[in-house]
């Protein structure tokens, strides 16, 4: 069976191919972070995939399995990583790291502000966000630096109640999280933590109608139902993964555009094919390439494999969305592809109860941003090559220099 080493630079720089070659390999294959946590099982096929996302044994948490050492696990993963013991529950123990009811608990406290209807509410706010945007930049711009990491930042704070002046150096400490350096994320974790500590402190004096504000009022009227490591804890979580993958969404859409300039004239010719592209986009060059570790709580078979219980699997989502099996044609971007735009068929938000919390966030956020900039700038185009960062099951753009017209 094959073993593939998750941090291997190759897989990294070309994941579609990588994974592709994976999957027709054979349903499972075994995965390792070196010097890391136990060999994973890799799920790489669409109906594998959503099986392993949707199905109730296989739980987030360790903890979550039956007779299941999780404490091994976690110390395993604080020293591979470099973790600081002191900081380890607030970057392990989130809301994405919960199974059942405490998951449920959390979920509740936050889901009223990102279901479908507050975000349509939402929108008239994030169009303005981004024409204000598109205002500011030059003719020659960097469209990572100025556009896609600016709008859905302004959008979750504004949301969460962040303040406009302490917007950058969120921004600043969430990007610095992204690395898989041992120790390298302790740094920015520790000033999140006191940034979010002042936030709350602000906010318990001078309460608005944010959702943080909400989740103090939560917290102090019932500490059981909100503690404060999960406050804190839920607050880094919406801030950056509330603007992290949509940006990267919006990098990666934008380029794949340009370079498919017959797409982009569908789009261009009726914006009612916005909804339906955005999907594509996310099938085909979705930020994210793997979903969190998984645990089955009991002997699971998969693919014709026993998954033994207590084994780690994750599940490949961009495996998924190439699967020949479920799409014609993976390869080729189609913004046609999606017949209705209420649903998804892709896996790039997860599936099950795990589903992104953010998802229709992020969709309609990305409907905004790619329709009022390719109607305000109809000549877009490439002014030098794009630059890619690499990380494991990860697709973002480091830069993206554009000329406008």
């Amino acid at each position: 069976m094959t073993v593939v080493n998750l941090i291997d630079p190759e897989l990294m720089r070309e994941p579609f191919d990588g994974f592709a070659r994976i999957r027709e390999e054979g349903p499972l294959a075994r995965g390792v972070f070196p010097g890391e946590v136990d060999p994973v099982w890799l799920v790489t096929r669409y109906e594998d995939v959503k099986t392993v996302l949707g199905d109730s044994r296989f739980v987030n948490n360790p903890a979550s399995v039956p007779g299941r050492n999780a404490d091994n696990i976690r110390e395993q993963i604080i020293t591979a990583r470099g973790i600081d013991p002191e900081l380890a529950p607030y970057l392990l123990d989130s809301i994405l790291d919960m199974d059942g009811a405490d998951h449920m608990r959390l979920r509740r406290l936050v889901s009223r502000e990102f279901t479908a209807r507050r975000v349509i509410d939402l929108r008239p706010r994030m169009a303005e966000i981004t024409e204000e945007l598109l205002d500011r930049l030059d003719n020659e711009t960097d469209l990572i630096e100025n556009f896609a990491y600016p709008l859905p930042i302004t959008v979750i704070c504004e949301l969460i109640g962040v303040p406009e002046e302490g917007r950058a150096a969120w921004r600043e400490q969430s990007r610095a999280m992204m690395t898989i350096a041992a120790g390298a994320m302790n740094a920015p974790l520790k000033k999140m933590i006191e940034l979010s500590r002042d936030l709350i402190e602000r906010l318990r004096a001078q309460p608005g109608e944010d959702l943080l504000s909400a989740l103090i009022r939560t917290h102090d009227e019932d500490g059981d139902r909100l503690s404060d490591i999960e406050l804190i804890t839920m607050i880094i979580t919406l801030v950056v993964a509330g603007h992290e993958t949509t940006a990267h969404l919006i990098g990666n859409g934008t380029l794949a555009l340009l370079t498919h300039p017959d797409q982009l004239e569908l789009v261009k010719k009726d914006p009612q094919l916005w909804p339906r592209a955005v999907h594509e986009l996310m099938r085909w060059c979705g930020p994210v390439h793997g979903a969190r570790v998984r645990y089955a709580a009991e002997d699971v078979e998969i693919g014709g494999q026993t998954i033994k219980k207590g084994e780690g699997v994750i599940a490949i989502l961009v495996g998924a969305n190439y699967d020949p099996r479920r799409f014609d044609d993976p390869e080729r971007l189609d913004v046609t592809r999606e017949r209705d735009s209420r649903r998804e068929v892709h896996v790039g938000f997860g599936h099950g109860l795990h589903y992104c919390l953010g998802a229709a966030l992020a969709r309609n956020e990305a409907e905004i941003a790619f329709s009022a900039l390719f109607r305000r700038f109809p000549g877009l185009a490439l002014a030098g090559e794009p630059e890619r960062e690499y990380l494991p099951f990860s697709w973002r753009l480091a830069r993206l220099p554009v000329r406008l017209s």
